[in-house]
């Protein structure tokens, strides 16, 4: 299995979800507190998928 580094935009998008779902954690943020845990999660999700797979 090769692994790939992730294009910066993939990176930088990943990044932004989950900071997002972090802060949204401790601050009160309308529809995003809510659904906090899920922000993380699909940010390292996503940052993962741009490891595995190749053009991500």
């Amino acid at each position: 299995m090769k692994l790939n580094a992730p294009k910066k935009i993939t990176w930088l998008i990943s990044l932004i979800v989950g900071v997002l779902g972090i802060v949204a954690f401790f601050v009160a943020i309308p529809v995003v507190s809510v659904h906090a845990f899920w922000f993380v999660v699909v940010g390292f999700v996503l940052l993962l998928l741009g490891t595995f797979l190749k053009g991500l």
